[in-house]
C-alpha cells in the first residue's frame, strides 16, 4: 500500500507540470528575471536557461531551478530546461523530482532525434 501523498510532494508534482510556477515566479525571491525586449517565446526561453546556468554556476540552485522550470513553462518541448532543472534539484536535494525533470528530458531529446 502506498502512503498518501506528502503536500511537499503535491507541491512538488504541481511544479513540474508548471500549474503553479507562474504564481510562485511572480515576485517569488530578492532576485528579477532577466529583462528581455524579444518577443519570441523560443528566445525568452533560451534567456532562461542561461540566467539558470548563470545562478548554477554561482551555486545559487534555488534560482536556478526557478529559471529552468520557467523556460519549461515558456518553451515545454526543450530539453535543456528540464535537463537544467534535474541538476538543480538534485542540487538541492530534491532527487525524486529531479529523476522526473530528468526522465522528461530525455523523452524530449529522443522526441527531437532523427
Amino acid at each position: 500500500m502506498m502512503s498518501p501523498a506528502t503536500p511537499r510532494r503535491r507541491i512538488a508534482s504541481a511544479l513540474l507540470s508548471g500549474a503553479l510556477l507562474a504564481v510562485l515566479l511572480v515576485g517569488c525571491g530578492r532576485e528579477r528575471a532577466p529583462a528581455t525586449t524579444a518577443q519570441d517565446p523560443a528566445a525568452r526561453a533560451q534567456e532562461l536557461i542561461e540566467s539558470g546556468n548563470q545562478a548554477f554556476r554561482a551555486g545559487n540552485y534555488g534560482l536556478s531551478a526557478r529559471r529552468y522550470a520557467a523556460a519549461a513553462v515558456i518553451k515545454k518541448d526543450d530539453p535543456a530546461a528540464y535537463y537544467g532543472m534535474g541538476m538543480a534539484l538534485s542540487k538541492l536535494g530534491r532527487d525524486e523530482e529531479a529523476r522526473k525533470a530528468y526522465a522528461r528530458a530525455r523523452e524530449l531529446a529522443a522526441q527531437a532525434a532523427p
